[in-house]
Parts: C-alpha cells; sequence; structure tokens
C-alpha cells in the first residue's frame, strides 16, 4: 500500500495532500493546475515535501519528523513524464535496457522480451526517438520504466500531448499494462473517459488538497 501525506509550500501555491493506494491503478484527477504533478513528484523524490511522510508497503520514502528522505534511485519507482523523455543519442533498445540499468539489474532477454511483447515494440527497437510517433514514445517510455522492475509506477499526464486518434492507439496497451505486469501505478490525468478505462480508484486534486476518494463511477 502507498500512504502519502505531504505538505509543499510552492509560493502563492500550497499542497497539502493526504491519500492511501492499496494496489492496483489509483488515479489523481483534476483540472491542470491542481498539484497533481507536484504530488507525484514528492512521491517520486524529485520534490522534497515541506513536512509529512510518504510509505510504500513497509519502506518509509520520506519522513519529515524522523529525518528521512530517501534519494530516488533507491526509491525503486518508475516514472513515465508527459513527453517521454527518451534520449534520443539512443537507439530504442538502449533506451529500454537503460531502465534495466537504473534499476541496478543484470541483463536478463526473457524479462526484456516480456516487456517489449507486452507494448508491442518490437518493430522500433533499432530506431531512434525521433523516428518514432507520439504514441509509439510513450509506450517506449513505459517499457523503460517497466524494466526497472520498479515497485510503483508514477504516469504524469502520459497521453495529454497526444490526440485523440493516438490515445485510442496506446489506451489498451496501458490496459494491458494493468491487467498484466500488475504493477502498482499511480496515473495522473484531467480525462475523465480516460481515467474510467484506466483506473480503479480515483482521488480529485483541486486547489492543492484531495477533496474527494472513491471509485470511478464517482465521475459520471
Amino acid at each position: 500500500m502507498l500512504s502519502v501525506q505531504v505538505e509543499k509550500n510552492l509560493g502563492s501555491f500550497s499542497v497539502n495532500a493526504r491519500f492511501d493506494s492499496e494496489g492496483g491503478v489509483t488515479a489523481l484527477f483534476g483540472p491542470s493546475g491542481a498539484g497533481k504533478t507536484s504530488i507525484i513528484n514528492m512521491i517520486a523524490g524529485l520534490m522534497t515535501p515541506d513536512r509529512g511522510r510518504i510509505a510504500l508497503d513497509d519502506l518509509v520514502l520520506f519522513d519529515s519528523a524522523a529525518g528521512i528522505d530517501m534519494k530516488v534511485a533507491q526509491r525503486r519507482i518508475g516514472t513515465v513524464f508527459q513527453e517521454g523523455r527518451l534520449f534520443p543519442h539512443m537507439s530504442i533498445r538502449h533506451n529500454l535496457d537503460y531502465g534495466r540499468w537504473m534499476g541496478g539489474h543484470p541483463a536478463d532477454p526473457a524479462t526484456f522480451a516480456h516487456a517489449v511483447d507486452l507494448l508491442n515494440i518490437g518493430q522500433l527497437l533499432d530506431r531512434r526517438p525521433g523516428k518514432l510517433s507520439g504514441g509509439e514514445r510513450q509506450r517506449v517510455a513505459v517499457g523503460r520504466a517497466l524494466l526497472m522492475r520498479p515497485r510503483l509506477l508514477l504516469l504524469d499526464e502520459p497521453l495529454a500531448s497526444l490526440d485523440a486518434g493516438r490515445k485510442d492507439d496506446i489506451l489498451p496497451y496501458l490496459e494491458r499494462l494493468r491487467d498484466e505486469a500488475k504493477v502498482p501505478m499511480i496515473y495522473v490525468s484531467h480525462d475523465a473517459n480516460e481515467v474510467k478505462r484506466i483506473a480503479s480508484r480515483v482521488v480529485r486534486v483541486e486547489s492543492g488538497k484531495v477533496v474527494a476518494t472513491g471509485g470511478v463511477e464517482f465521475l459520471n
């Protein structure tokens, strides 16, 4: 289970959020500028809360009272950003293998092949990111994060930069990831229809605060 209790002052804006996720896919849902990305950056260790506690199962990632702030690499959390952030000078094969290397794992052809098959990116392995569509780049970014063998996947608006057709292309792969990879996910989005397809639980965020939690049915 992921347990999050964080406070962060960001000048004229502040985040004060508290929620739990018991596995599956939990969506952080709310309008742009609500603080969703700041929350997952704190979970990932990319931003330090002013106060609070973040724990993943029995591992404490951050605890201001106890003076704990685990380094990003030690958290074993895979993050997929809106832009994908692939290395342009590397082939797709090497971009994917970077995830395995970052996770500190030895080469494992079977695990690599499974991730490639799961996301249907085998035909892309010898290309460079600049030759891929937006949807293909996002599938590769998900694969790279998955090959870290993460305890948790954070997906920050992974479809926001794609048009409706590209979103429809990639959503089935995210659903397959949810159903087959069995890695807990926090999925950030402001698109209710997208959340209904992907998530099992919704945490609604407005103005830096969690204002409601529940199943996807409360989005109707």
